[in-house]
């Protein structure tokens, strides 16, 4: 049977080149059956005149679907689906069986569905004022030495440590910069049976709390602090207590007597950005030393230091190996890079991994060598610093705007960090004034799901820089003032 040309057409909203949509439509109709071996294709001169583009661009998606045993050329006669392309399955596909027979919500009991999270919107990058926090900036990132470590970790040399299961280990190559590059500038010292890789900083907290914490188990977190914390340690069944931080973090003189475990974000704390001096870090790891408790520090944003000089970990100053350091390449690569590492004892780190191979065995091993060559070759120092350059500058912008329009910082820090911690007036619901300000294109953060639920103030929410244009700024800063004033004239 020959094929119509009539019956390719190229979509309303491309994705790909030419070619690579040539293939898509030729490809789809193989799987779906309505194209079967030994039918003839459109001729590339036939195709290329309906389609209304260049008959080589034909010509080479053939050429390529031919190479992957989709097409097969018979001389003169011209393209014909393959004998041996993969074929529809022989049974008939069943109805859809997602009804609602069976109550997931009253059977699971929305154990994790339930707990409070940050909402953003799938298409932020759309928004003129995404003051969101967490996302890269395409403009900062180092796409071209990036794609040449991503070249490099899937060519022939490397095919070992792209293709293998690597069980419980991690890549060798990855530790060893990590070794080397990363945990020397924040003061720590370790050798690579006492380094986990892991799926981010929020599989590292889930590891540690599934390690550390049970039913008979007290953790203490910082209140306010990151929201997937919470959720994470709901999961252990362990009995919680928020404790309130100041303007310098998390006070050890008010943690409770029978703590196991501390969570502490000593270094740029979530979402505050107070930064812990250091003698209460030393306070911090006296308490647990008399008190018998394990610290968690979760180092994120150490990189971006750029007021004033990064301050010690405090897994550097631990002496008798009583910190767990969790950290991650989420905020100084990209969030959907999803990698992390923790760096504890190695008897720790052991029941650790075993955990991570019960459940994912281990990152991508692709990913592992990218990231590695990418530190080993010098481009994440220098991304990390074209980074603080731009979010110095977007800060003392911000700030600027945030004076000049009457808004209230919370919680600004002193050592930098990628956003502020503001507060609304009294009476002010930032969740409403998140909705109300998504229609006119600014996306703010609401700050209630960061405190512990049973007394969450409506006034707070996070202005983030990471990733809005420096020039957009003061216009969202301006229209965000306008909001909490219109809000504060609609209440009764």
């Amino acid at each position: 049977m020959a094929i119509p040309a009539e019956a390719f057409f190229l979509p309303a909203t491309p994705g790909g080149t030419l070619q690579q949509q040539i293939r898509q439509m030729v490809t789809e109709g193989i799987l779906a059956g309505r194209y079967r071996a030994g039918d003839k294709m459109p001729s590339s001169r036939g195709l290329a005149a309906h389609l209304g583009i260049s008959r080589i661009t034909v010509t080479l998606a053939y050429t390529e679907l031919v190479a992957s045993d989709y097409l097969m050329s018979r001389g003169r006669s011209g393209y014909f689906v393959s004998d041996s392309a993969p074929k529809k399955p022989e049974f008939a596909p069943v109805a859809d069986a997602s009804g609602n027979q069976v109550d997931f919500a009253a059977l699971t009991g929305q154990r994790f569905s339930a707990q409070a999270r940050l909402a953003k919107p799938k298409d932020w990058a759309l928004y003129p004022y995404p003051f969101i926090y967490g996302q890269a900036d395409a403009a900062l990132f180092d796409h071209q030495n990036w794609r040449q470590c991503a070249l490099q970790a899937l060519g022939k040399r490397d095919f070992v440590a792209l293709t293998s299961d690597y069980y419980e280990r991690d890549d060798p190559l990855l530790i060893e910069c990590i070794l080397r590059n990363i945990l020397p500038r924040r003061g720590i010292v370790a050798h690579p049976d006492q380094v986990l890789l892991t799926m981010g900083a929020q599989n590292a907290l889930w590891l540690t709390a599934q390690v550390l914490l049970g039913q008979a188990r007290h953790a203490v977190v910082e209140n306010p602090c990151y929201p997937g914390l919470r959720g994470i340690l709901g999961q252990t069944q362990c009995r919680v207590t928020a404790v309130d931080v100041d303007a310098n973090g998390l006070p050890p003189d008010q943690l409770p007597g029978d703590t196991d475990v501390v969570f502490t974000t000593a270094s740029h704390h979530c979402p505050t950005n107070a930064t812990m001096p250091l003698a209460r870090r030393q306070a911090l790891l006296k308490a647990a030393s008399e008190q018998d408790f394990i610290v968690v520090e979760d180092d994120y944003e150490f990189e971006m230091s750029f007021l004033k000089a990064v301050s010690p970990s405090l897994k550097s100053l631990d002496r008798e190996g009583r910190v767990i350091y969790v950290g991650s390449f989420s905020k100084s690569l990209f969030p959907g890079l999803r990698l992390g590492y923790l760096v504890a004892p190695a008897a720790f780190i052991r029941e650790a991994r075993a955990l991570r191979a019960d459940v994912l065995r281990h990152p991508p091993g692709h990913i592992q060598r990218t990231v590695a060559y990418f530190l080993s070759l010098g481009h994440y120092d220098a991304l990390i610093n074209r980074m603080k350059q731009a979010f110095r500058r977007r800060r003392m912008v911000m700030e600027e705007a945030i004076i000049a329009n009457g808004l209230t910082i919370a919680g600004q820090g002193g050592f930098g960090g990628s956003s502020f911690w503001m507060r609304a007036p009294d009476g002010t619901d930032t969740t409403r004034l998140a909705d109300d300000l998504r229609k006119v294109g600014v996306l703010v953060e609401p700050g209630r799901a960061f405190f512990a639920p049973q007394a969450a103030p409506d006034t707070y929410y996070r202005l983030a820089y990471s990733s809005i244009p420096v020039g957009r700024i003061p216009e969202g800063i301006a229209l965000i003032a306008k909001g909490i004033r219109e809000t504060g004239l609609k209440q009764p």
